[in-house]
């Protein structure tokens, strides 16, 4: 039976969600909607930027390359993000990867017609504002949470995924984060490494935590990660 499945973290809205019916039009006349599969890389670290990137539907992974070749895993964004934001409105290179997660619906908007519309509509404009906001504070936590010991900034990140895109097992066993990632993905987004996120993970499964399989993962005790998050 799993405990404590009910999270009560507050999370700001999207980009999306922050708008109103006449502003997603707007947007949705000016951009180009794709579908892309997973697993497909559709923004290229180091290339130029002239648009931006509205994620209607599934998971994107923001990935960086290092110069020694090096990949980590930066963040995950979800329905109703905006991506590319700094690049796409600053018009520098793109500083990390943009790669599907899951099938994706996208809105492709060029930055110069987003401009024009965020100049005009206040809506849009603090929509933008907001993302860049959680943006910062996203940098903030990353960088204080650092000090954390790496069971504690594990357990909060499969809380907060489980939170964002988890859902209950169908026999009941637990909650099943709904994406595929693999340890050195999860090692990237706690920064941390590979060998000390398995040994940790190994503890958790044979406590009877987490099941984990194949870019799998089965939580089977939000309370114990909880404890591990946050202390108590």
């Amino acid at each position: 039976m799993v405990v404590g499945l009910t999270m009560t973290a507050h999370r700001s809205s999207t980009f999306w969600e922050a708008l109103g019916p006449v502003e997603r039009t707007e947007l949705r006349r000016a951009a180009v909607q794709v579908s892309l599969p997973a697993d497909q890389q559709f923004l290229t670290q180091g290339e130029d930027s002239d648009h931006l990137v509205v994620l209607v539907s599934g998971w994107v992974k923001v990935v960086a390359q290092s110069h020694a070749g090096y990949r980590a895993l930066l963040a995950l964004r979800g329905p109703g993000e905006l991506l590319g934001e700094q690049a796409g409105l600053e018009r520098r290179r793109r500083s990390a990867s943009l790669q599907t997660a899951t099938p994706v619906d996208l809105l492709h908007l060029p930055a110069v017609r987003f401009h024009a519309i965020a100049r005009t509509n206040n809506s849009v404009a603090a929509a933008l504002e907001q993302t860049l906001s959680q943006r910062l504070r996203e940098a903030d936590a990353q960088r204080t949470g650092i000090t954390e010991p790496v069971p504690a900034r594990l357990a909060a990140l499969l809380l907060d995924l489980a939170e964002r895109c988890g859902h209950t097992d169908p026999d009941g066993a637990g909650l099943r984060i709904g994406l595929r990632l693999s340890q050195d993905d999860l090692a990237g987004l706690v920064l941390s490494s590979r060998r000390t996120v398995s040994r940790v993970l190994e503890q958790w499964r044979g406590r009877g935590w987490i099941v984990t399989g194949r870019q799998s993962l089965l939580i089977r005790s939000v309370d114990q990660l909880k404890r591990q998050a946050f202390g108590g």
